[in-house]
């Protein structure tokens, strides 16, 4: 089926984990681009902050308080839609850098819940939404470390490689359906709250991971990439876009200055 592609200020866009960081500078960016944003993370204060500041400055937004590990709240949220643009399955992130010998089950199950069974929820939930719409494209922001591992980092690859492969099948079983499927997968982006979140506040440990290195991405480098994949024509799919700094050759070689 061909799909017709619509101006971007006649198109939707839902952006989960909209509180911050990433999925904060993605609305930002879909909505310069002419996109109404629906906004969801659990923190409601933040989204209706970041949708009075959207509105506030001529654009349309609107804030929606959703946890994606909850699918009967998932499911009431999808309801309001008949038809969706663009969802960007931002919603995620790390708990804990221990080893496999020690590492913490609750924490690699929370993990699993949030990246990839949050990515399940709201992808299935929204996407005859988006297939109605004629013109759909699903946001999947994974992980370099769905690409690789590294040392302590089992728990949150195990997860990344998860909703890596949810993104690489429903591209598969959706072929030939107006919706495309398009995975971003970030290397070290320097946000507010990653690090900090991963390590539980530790701010020394959370600047470890940074230390030495002159540019990390930032959010709006990781926002930028997402929206210029988003408003390629519609026959273009960006399967895998895989963006890190310069300093950053791997998961495990990066370039620190003294």
């Amino acid at each position: 089926m061909s799909a017709t592609p619509h101006a971007a200020s006649s198109r939707t866009a839902v952006v989960t984990g909209a509180s911050s960081g990433i999925g904060a500078a993605t609305a930002r960016r879909l909505a310069a681009s002419g996109y109404r944003v629906v906004l969801t993370a659990r923190r409601a204060d933040r989204i209706e902050a970041l949708a009075a500041e959207l509105d506030d400055a001529g654009h349309q937004a609107e804030a929606y308080a959703l946890d994606v590990t909850d699918r009967a709240a998932v499911d009431e949220f999808a309801g309001r839609f008949s038809t969706l643009d663009v969802l960007v399955n931002n919603a995620g992130g790390a708990l804990g850098a221990d080893p496999v010998a020690s590492g913490d089950p609750d924490d690699w199950r929370a993990m699993y819940e949030t990246n990839v069974l949050g990515t399940l929820h709201v992808t299935q939930a929204l996407l005859p939404a988006l297939t109605a719409s004629g013109d759909g494209t699903v946001v999947v922001l994974s992980s370099t470390a769905g690409h690789a591992t590294y040392e302590g980092g089992a728990g949150y690859v195990a997860a990344k490689h998860g909703q890596h492969v949810l993104a690489e099948t429903l591209r598969l079983e959706i072929v030939g359906d107006p919706v495309r499927v398009i995975e971003i997968a970030p290397g070290m982006v320097r946000t507010d709250e990653f690090a900090l979140t991963r390590f539980r506040g530790d701010e020394e440990k959370a600047a470890k991971v940074y230390a030495g290195v002159a540019e990390p991405l930032t959010a709006d480098d990781v926002a930028d990439t997402i929206v210029w994949s988003v408003t390629r024509p519609s026959h273009v799919n960006v399967d895998l876009l895989v963006v890190r700094p310069r300093a950053q050759a791997s998961n495990t070689k990066v370039h620190r200055e003294p």
